[in-house]
C-alpha cells in the first residue's frame, strides 16, 4: 500500500488555504455582518452557520456530476477567493469574498473525500504547514496585509495547489470515513489550541514572562515572554510525529486519546498557567488520534497506487475507478457526508463556544466534548493488523518541521525593552484604547492603525485585547502592538487567559496584581489590572487598566465601586490613574463612584468628549480617572477606525518630589 505524495500535497496545500479563509470569515461574520455588541449573537451564529448547512448539498452534487468535475471547479474558485482577500483587507467585499471561498473550500472537500480514502497525511501536513506559515508570518499577514510577503505566500500555496488538480486522485478503496469525519473536529482543536502560534505564545507569556510580576487574589497576569512563540515549534513536531507514526497497540492504544482530552480539559479550565500543557498535550493527542482513525482506514482500504493493487481492490469488490463490482459511489458518498457532517460539527462547537461571551451559557465543556469525540472515534477503530506506512518517515518528517517552526518562530519575535532613561521625567502620556481584537468598523485586522493611534504614548491601558481567540482569526493582537510600539506589556485575562486587558509602558513595569470583579449578571468577564511603572529614582507611578461590563440593561455600578476600591488600595498613597473602557457617561452613578473615591476626570477640559462608536462618535464611555496630584493636560480622542472606539490620551504632570 503506497501513498501519492501528490495527492498527499494537494490535500495539505488545499487545507492550507481553507483555513485561511476561515481565519478571515469567521471575523468577517462579527465585525462586517454584524457588530458585536449590538447584532444579536443568535444571527450571527445563524449566518455563519448557514455557510456549512449549505454545504451538506455537496456529496450529492459529486455524485450526480462526479468528484472529478466538481472538485476542479470548486479548487480554482477557493485558490481565487483566497488570493482575492488578499487584495481585499476589509469592507463587505471581504466578508463575500472569504465567504465564497469557504463554501468553495467545503464543496472542494467533499469531492476530495468522495475520490480519497487515505486523507490523515494530508490533513495533518495541511494543520502543520498552516501553523509554520501563520508563525512566520505574525498570523495575520496573509489574510489581512496586502504586502509582497502576503501575495507572494498566497500565490505559490494556491499555484502549487492549483498545479495538484491536473491529475486525478488514485483509486480509492470503500475506507476513510473515520478520518474525513475527524477532519473539522481536527480543524477546531488545531486552532483553537493545539497548533496556534498565537496561543503557544501567550502560553509563555504566564509560563516564562520577563518581568517581575506578582499573581492577584484569583487570577494570574501574563507578562513579556521569555521563549516567544518556541512552544509552537514543540507541538507541531509532536503532532506530525503522532499523526505519521504507526498507532500503538493494546493499552498503548488509549495514550493519544487520553492525552487529547486532558489538554482539553486543562484548556476549559481557563488557567494561564495550564496554556502550555494543554497546548503540548492537546497537540500530540490530536495526532495520535488522528494516525488511529487512518490505520484503521488503511484496513478497508486495500489500493491506493499501482495496477496489481487497483485490480485486487476490484476483485474484493471495493469501489474503484472506471466502475467494478461495487457501486462505485456508495463509498464516495459515505465519506463526502462524513466530511461535511465534520464541518458542520466544527461550526457548531465553535458557534457554541464564542456565543458564550454574549449569551452567558456554559462553553468549557465544548472544546472537551469535541475532543472526547475525536477519541471515541479513535479508541472505536479497529487497528490495521501489522504496521501501516506512512507517506515519509515519522521522526525526521517531525524533526524538520519542528526546525521549520522554530526558526520562524525565532524570525517573528522581537525583543522589547523599557527605557532607560535617567532619572524621572517630568510629564507623562497615557493613552486607553479599547482596540476590539484588532478590527476596525470596516473589518479590517490593522495593527499598525492601532499603533498609529497611540502613537506617542509613554502608558497605554487596553480593552478587549484578544491573545489567539480562533473566533476573530487566531492573532495575538497584544505582541503584536507591543512590537510595533517596543513596549513591554503585562496582562490580565478577564473571559479566559486569551481575552483581557493590558497595560504597555516605555518603562520598566512590576508589581502587577489583578482583581476578578463582580459579574452582575454579565456574560463576559471582567477584571481591574494594577501596574507599577517605574519611572526612576524611586517615583513610581501606579496605572489600573478595566472594561467594566455592565449587566444588561443596567450601569456598572457594582464594577465601578469594585474598581475604586481596589485602585486606591493598590495605589497605596502613590500617584494613580485608572483608565479604560468603562461603559458609562459623565454623571451616570457608575462615574459618580470614581468621583466618589476622591479621583479627578483627566478628560474633564475637554468635555464632550464622545469615543463611541468611532465613525459617529456619539457616547462618551471610554475615560481616565487620576489622583488630585496629578496635573491633566491636552485631553484628546484622536479621530481614528482602527476599532469602534477611539482612544483617549491624557498628559499628566508628576508631582514634585
Amino acid at each position: 500500500m503506497r501513498y501519492r505524495h501528490r495527492t498527499t500535497l494537494t490535500l495539505a496545500l488545499g487545507v492550507v488555504l481553507l483555513v485561511d479563509v476561515l481565519r478571515v470569515f469567521l471575523p468577517a461574520v462579527i465585525t462586517i455582518f454584524g457588530q458585536a455588541a449590538s447584532t444579536p449573537a443568535e444571527l450571527l451564529g445563524a449566518f455563519a452557520l448557514g455557510w456549512f448547512v449549505l454545504a451538506l448539498a455537496a456529496p450529492a452534487l459529486v455524485r450526480r456530476v462526479g468528484a472529478r468535475p466538481v472538485t476542479l471547479v470548486a479548487a480554482v474558485l477557493l485558490a481565487a477567493a483566497r488570493l482575492a482577500v488578499t487584495g481585499q483587507p476589509g469592507g463587505r467585499l471581504q466578508l463575500w469574498l472569504a465567504t465564497a471561498g469557504l463554501l468553495a473550500g467545503l464543496v472542494w472537500l467533499a469531492g476530495v473525500a468522495a475520490a480519497t480514502d487515505r486523507p490523515v497525511p494530508g490533513l495533518a501536513f495541511g494543520l502543520a504547514l498552516g501553523a509554520i506559515l501563520h508563525t512566520a508570518l505574525d498570523t495575520y499577514r496573509l489574510g489581512f496585509l496586502g504586502s509582497w510577503q502576503s501575495w507572494l505566500a498566497a500565490g505559490l500555496v494556491g499555484g502549487l495547489f492549483l498545479a495538484g488538480q491536473t491529475r486525478p486522485a488514485p483509486p480509492a478503496g470503500p475506507g476513510g470515513v473515520r478520518s474525513w469525519l475527524l477532519a473539522g473536529p481536527a480543524l477546531l482543536l488545531a486552532g483553537m489550541v493545539a497548533l496556534s502560534p498565537a496561543v503557544a505564545r501567550t502560553a509563555t507569556t504566564y509560563q516564562f514572562g520577563l518581568l517581575r510580576s506578582h499573581p492577584g487574589d484569583e487570577v494570574g497576569v501574563a507578562t513579556v515572554p521569555l521563549l516567544g512563540p518556541a512552544p509552537v515549534a514543540v507541538a507541531v513536531g509532536g503532532f506530525l510525529l503522532a499523526a505519521l507514526a504507526s498507532p500503538r497497540q493494546g493499552a498503548w492504544r488509549w495514550l493519544a486519546p487520553v492525552a487529547l482530552v486532558a489538554g482539553a480539559v486543562l484548556f476549559a479550565l481557563e488557567r494561564g498557567e495550564l496554556l502550555l500543557p494543554a497546548v503540548l498535550l492537546a497537540a500530540a493527542g490530536l495526532g495520535g488520534c488522528l494516525a488511529s482513525a487512518g490505520a484503521a482506514d488503511g484496513r478497508d482500504s486495500p489500493a491506493t497506487g499501482s495496477t496489481e493493487e487497483t485490480a485486487a481492490a476490484a476483485a474484493a469488490g471495493f469501489a474503484v475507478a472506471d466502475g467494478g463490482t461495487a457501486d462505485p459511489g456508495r463509498a464516495a458518498g459515505r465519506r463526502a457526508y462524513a466530511l461535511v457532517a465534520g464541518m458542520l460539527l466544527f461550526a457548531v462547537a465553535a458557534v457554541l463556544y464564542y456565543a458564550a461571551y454574549d449569551l452567558g451559557h456554559p462553553n468549557a465543556g465544548v472544546p472537551v466534548a469535541v475532543a472526547v469525540l475525536v477519541a471515541a472515534v479513535a479508541l472505536a477503530a479497529r487497528p490495521a493488523v501489522g504496521p501501516v506506512p506512512a507517506p515519509l518517515p515519522p521522526l525526521r518528517t517531525a524533526a524538520a518541521a519542528t526546525g521549520l517552526a522554530l526558526v520562524a518562530a525565532i524570525a517573528s519575535d522581537e525583543l522589547l525593552s523599557a527605557s532607560n532613561r535617567d532619572g524621572p521625567p517630568d510629564t507623562v502620556r497615557v493613552a486607553a484604547y479599547n482596540v476590539r481584537m484588532g478590527f476596525g468598523t470596516d473589518g479590517r485586522f490593522d495593527p499598525d492603525a492601532l499603533a498609529r493611534a497611540v502613537a506617542g504614548a509613554d502608558v497605554v491601558a487596553l480593552s478587549e485585547v484578544d491573545r489567539g481567540w480562533l473566533l476573530n482569526g487566531g492573532h495575538d493582537t497584544l505582541d503584536l502592538l507591543a512590537e510595533r510600539l517596543d513596549m513591554p506589556y503585562v496582562f490580565a485575562p478577564a473571559a479566559d487567559p486569551l481575552w483581557g486587558d493590558a497595560v504597555l509602558s516605555r518603562w520598566p513595569l512590576d508589581g502587577a496584581r489583578t482583581r476578578p470583579l463582580p459579574a452582575v449578571g454579565a456574560p463576559t468577564g471582567a477584571q481591574a489590572l494594577g501596574v507599577t511603572v517605574d519611572l526612576g529614582d524611586g517615583v513610581r507611578l501606579a496605572v489600573v487598566a478595566t472594561h467594566l461590563q455592565p449587566p444588561p440593561g443596567q450601569g456598572p455600578v457594582v464594577q465601578a465601586r469594585a474598581v475604586a476600591d481596589f485602585a486606591l488600595r493598590y495605589a497605596a498613597g502613590r500617584p494613580l490613574v485608572v483608565a479604560g473602557d468603562l461603559n458609562t457617561e459623565p454623571g451616570d452613578p457608575a462615574f459618580a463612584e470614581f468621583t466618589r473615591a476622591g479621583l479627578v476626570d483627566a478628560l474633564a477640559a475637554a468635555r464632550p468628549l464622545p469615543t463611541s462608536p468611532a465613525d459617529d462618535p456619539r457616547q462618551q464611555i471610554d475615560h481616565m480617572f487620576v489622583t488630585p496630584d496629578l496635573g491633566a493636560a491636552d485631553p484628546v480622542a484622536p479621530p481614528g477606525t482602527a476599532s469602534d472606539h477611539l482612544p483617549v490620551a491624557v498628559t499628566l504632570t508628576l508631582p514634585p518630589a
